[in-house]
């Protein structure tokens, strides 16, 4: 049974739209941490209100979160029963930011809080570049080490994630 799941994965993985789907499935709460982390203008949160805020949230019974958010993933790991790794292609998520950006661009995207539009953002394209080189190999090491404690996913492709949508209906 799932109650509290964490949804992981680069930017444009298609985290947002697989908690939404999950969340409608299992009538979740789905929790878009960014929508917690950004003030507007894209003025990120202070470490300790982020780490305050996300304890509440994590608090809470039953929901689903997405958003990496490494610096407060041990707050969330110990309340979670199930972790969900969308982990796709480098060049599938570029693809799909720019899509996004495209799409939304000088609009606010409904997963993210108001007052940060969608925008080109080298820096962000940088971060999605080398996610999976950088921030990956941590990630799977850390997921390795929970599968006796938590429920695990792993979906690699759209493929994988639409049979892992079949299988809970």
């Amino acid at each position: 049974m799932m109650n509290r799941v964490m949804v992981l994965g680069c930017c444009g993985a298609g985290k947002s739209t697989f908690s939404k789907k999950l969340g409608e499935l299992n009538n979740l709460e789905v929790i878009h941490l960014d929508q917690y982390y950004w003030k507007p203008n894209w003025t990120e949160s202070t470490p300790t209100e982020w780490s305050k805020v996300v304890e509440g949230l994590a608090q809470k019974p039953e929901w689903i979160m997405d958003g990496n958010y490494s610096g407060t993933m041990d707050l969330r790991i110990p309340k979670a029963d199930t972790i969900i790794y969308l982990d796709f292609s480098t060049l599938t998520c570029l693809w799909r930011i720019t899509k996004r950006i495209l799409k939304h661009k000088g609009k606010v995207r409904p997963d993210m809080p108001e007052g940060c539009e969608e925008r080109f953002d080298l820096e962000f394209y940088h971060y999605v570049a080398t996610f999976n080189l950088v921030r990956r190999k941590k990630l799977l090491e850390k997921l390795e080490k929970l599968q006796d404690k938590k429920h695990i996913l792993i979906l690699k492709n759209n493929q994988e994630v639409e049979n892992y949508f079949k299988s809970l209906t």
